[in-house]
C-alpha cells in the first residue's frame, strides 16, 4: 500500500494512495507536475506551478511542512499553491508510500515552526494575496463595451427633457 498525504487548497489533509506519478497527477488535476525533496531526501513534495482559478491561493499547511523539512527559510521557501501531495521514493527513485514512522515525523516537524517563521510566512502570504487581488480587481473593473439599452432616435420636445421618446 502506497500511502501519501494530500494537502487540499482548503487546508484539509488526507491520507490516500498513489502507486505511480500518473496517480499523483490525477490527484493534483493539473499539467506540469513538479517535485521538491526534503533536506534528508526522505519526503517528496509534488505540486503544479500552473494552478487554475481558486487553486491559486497559497496552500499554507503544505508550505509550512516544506519549510519544516528543508533548509529553506521563511523568506525563501516557495509558496506552494493548490493541491500538494507528499510521498517518498524507494532506492531506485520510484514513488513509494509513507510509513507510519514517516507520517509521525512529518507531524512532529510541522509542529516545530517558530513564532518568527510563522510571522514571516504570514506576511509573505498576505502580501501575495494583496498582489493577487490587485491583479484581479482591474480586470473586473473594466466596463463592458456592450449595453442592453435601445438606441434613441430623438427627444420628445413637448414633454419632459428627461424622458426620451422614440420617433418612428
Amino acid at each position: 500500500m502506497n500511502t501519501v498525504l494530500y494537502f487540499s487548497p482548503s487546508g484539509a489533509v488526507y491520507e490516500t494512495r498513489a502507486y505511480t506519478e500518473a496517480d499523483i497527477n490525477r490527484l493534483i488535476q493539473d499539467q506540469g507536475l513538479y517535485s521538491l525533496s526534503s533536506t534528508d531526501r526522505q519526503f517528496d513534495f509534488w505540486f503544479s506551478p500552473a494552478t487554475q482559478g481558486c487553486q491559486r491561493r497559497v496552500n499554507r499547511l503544505a508550505t509550512e511542512v516544506l519549510l519544516a523539512t528543508t533548509d529553506f527559510t521563511a523568506k525563501s521557501v516557495p509558496l506552494l499553491r493548490g493541491c500538494v501531495v507528499v510521498a517518498t521514493h524507494d532506492s531506485d527513485g520510484d514513488l513509494d508510500g509513507l510509513s507510519w514512522q514517516q507520517l509521525a515525523l512529518l507531524s512532529e516537524k510541522a509542529a516545530t515552526l517558530s513564532k518568527r517563521d510563522d510571522r514571516v510566512l504570514s506576511r509573505r502570504i498576505a502580501g501575495d494575496e494583496r498582489r493577487r487581488t490587485r491583479e484581479i480587481a482591474p480586470a473586473a473593473a473594466v466596463p463592458a463595451g456592450v449595453t442592453c439599452a435601445r438606441p434613441q432616435a430623438g427627444l420628445n420636445r413637448r414633454g419632459s427633457s428627461h424622458a426620451p421618446s422614440l420617433n418612428r
